[in-house]
């Protein structure tokens, strides 16, 4: 590490301080949209925050994948989007700006809201195929309600829509950590379309070799095929993330999702989002340094699967 490269001594707003993006193989960029949150504002200040965070890792070999993605990752900073406008024109600016990135590079998007996962399905099943995705999903709500508090779509309907769209395949859909309040089939929307949910509840005491029979179960069903990552911060417990805006009890710890990072590396991801971190709610960056530390096992295990 160079003079005065310290986690605190921040000379970029890259995440890990890598370079902005040229040509590297991976990429990240951060989308600024929280306009149909549902109870408390500020996701759109989750991606500056998540890469403040990621500093102190920018020196770092994972202990994991005994790799760093340093090297190989650009930053392209944040979209350019519409403050104000209707949902549909600012997914639409989404999904055109994902799109020109994912046609030269594998990458991370960070939130910002739920809402824009919908986009950035859009462009991916268009760059993979045509066909429709596999979809690992961890989060503390369903997000499967065929509306918004009466308002057609939001940050709680995408992967309905995602799965109504055929953007995702619902067969191939994996739920992890949902625990929140909601009507039946909103609840259980993925399982009655043939997909698979592991509820917070389910996850409760197990972790380690204990999820074992949860990765095996996951990896055969998603195996092969293309599959996107999206990871709503709220999965973990507010003691762990306290800082997004529908903080839901009973969720996962730091240390179960990272083992389903590490255990679930081997699929074959396209990409992913991380979304939701709101730190205006968080006292110690707490929630910021969580996701950072996720993103980052994500792209370690991409750059080490890649030079197996």
């Amino acid at each position: 590490m160079a003079l005065g490269q310290f986690a605190y001594a921040n000379n970029s707003n890259r995440f890990l301080a890598c370079a902005p993006l040229a040509d590297q193989p991976y990429a990240v960029c951060g989308i600024p949209f929280d306009g149909v949150v549902t109870n408390r504002p500020g996701a759109r200040f989750g991606p500056q925050a998540i890469r403040s965070a990621s500093l102190m890792l920018c020196d770092g070999i994972h202990p994991v994948f005994d790799v760093s993605p340093l090297e190989h990752l650009g930053d392209a900073l944040d979209m350019r989007l519409p403050n104000a406008s209707p949902l549909p024109e600012v997914r639409a600016h989404i999904e055109r700006q994902a799109a020109e990135l994912m046609a030269k590079h594998h990458c991370v998007f960070l939130g910002g809201d739920h809402s824009v996962t919908l986009s950035l399905l859009r462009a991916a099943k268009a760059r993979h195929g045509g066909e429709p995705l596999a979809l690992v999903h961890f989060d503390a709500h369903c997000d499967t309600w065929s509306d918004h508090f009466g308002e057609p779509s939001g940050h709680g309907t995408w992967t309905y829509e995602a799965i109504q769209e055929g953007l995702v395949s619902a067969a191939h859909t994996v739920q992890i950590g949902t625990r929140s309040s909601g009507e039946r089939a909103a609840r259980d929307y993925v399982a009655d379309q043939g997909g698979q949910i592991f509820t917070a509840r389910e996850l409760r005491g197990l972790d380690g070799a204990a999820l074992r029979p949860v990765v095996t179960a996951i990896r055969e069903r998603l195996a092969g095929r293309p599959v996107y990552l999206t990871l709503d911060i709220d999965v973990l417990d507010p003691a762990f993330a306290p800082g997004t805006g529908t903080p839901e009890p009973g969720g996962l710890t730091s240390s179960q999702v990272l083992t389903f990072l590490e255990e679930l590396a081997p699929l074959n991801w396209i990409g992913m989002d991380c979304v939701e971190v709101a730190p205006a709610y968080d006292h110690a960056e707490l929630t910021s340094n969580a996701a950072a530390c996720f993103v980052w096992t994500y792209l370690a295990g991409r750059v080490a699967r890649a030079a197996a």
